[in-house]
């Protein structure tokens, strides 16, 4: 006769440490994968994103300081402004021309208002921030200008300075055109959390123009009034 003993096999019952084990390792990672998420984002914001904002900011605001030093130079010239006031022009006592001198107190207050007036406008101008297409935060310049516009609170910090240049250009026989100018320089520097840009915007605006009949000295034909040195790079 055959006998069958039966044992009863262990219960297994569930290990509460590797269970938190796992659930540990679970959420490791996650967080590294976030971490690394975030990682690749600021990268591409970094690279991309921002270079397309500084470009976009800078377009703006190269446009912006057209339009404010077009403003100060309006309201600084006024209509009654003749190149006389600018400039005096010496005769000897047979007409010849022996000296032509800039009017330092206009040319130097015409410069300081100027630039005052200019560097304000611009500071009112980007007070609203600078309107990005919501395409730029993509960082592909292809859709840059795509999307409604939203406003960045991106500073621009400027510095706006002023000063004259002038040149004699032969027209005729003992005839020169004399042509004045103000060259207005902004130096502007974008400043953004993760880089600053700086560019500087020229703007040349012609005030004064005069045709003077007579032999000019060989000494201003080749010079400036305003003590510029002449460019000979050309």
């Amino acid at each position: 006769m055959n006998r069958f003993v039966e044992y009863e096999l262990p219960y297994a019952y569930p290990q509460k440490g590797r269970g938190k084990k796992r659930r540990r390792k679970r959420w490791l990672i996650i967080l590294v994968s976030t971490l690394v998420a975030l990682l690749g984002i600021f990268i591409h914001f970094q690279r991309n994103v921002t270079r397309v904002l500084l470009s976009i900011s800078e377009a703006t605001m190269r446009a912006s300081t057209t339009v404010a030093v077009n403003d100060a130079v309006y309201y600084t010239l006024s209509d009654e402004m003749r190149y006389e006031d600018l400039v005096t022009i010496h005769r000897d006592g047979e007409g010849n021309i022996i000296s032509v001198a800039a009017n330092p107190l206009k040319i130097n207050k015409i410069a300081r208002d100027t630039a005052s007036i200019s560097q304000s406008n611009l500071k009112n101008l980007s007070l609203n921030g600078i309107p990005v297409p919501l395409g730029a935060l993509t960082g592909i310049e292809a859709f840059a200008g795509v999307g409604p516009n939203i406003h960045f609170r991106i500073i621009p910090v400027s510095s706006v300075s002023c000063h004259f240049s002038s040149e004699f250009e032969s027209v005729g026989i003992n005839q020169t055109k004399h042509s004045i100018y103000l060259n207005v320089i902004a130096d502007i520097s974008i400043v953004m959390p993760s880089r600053t840009e700086n560019f500087a915007v020229l703007t040349e605006i012609l005030i004064g123009e005069s045709v003077i009949v007579g032999t000019v000295p060989d000494a201003y034909l080749q010079s400036d009034i305003f003590g510029n040195k002449p460019d000979l790079s050309a």
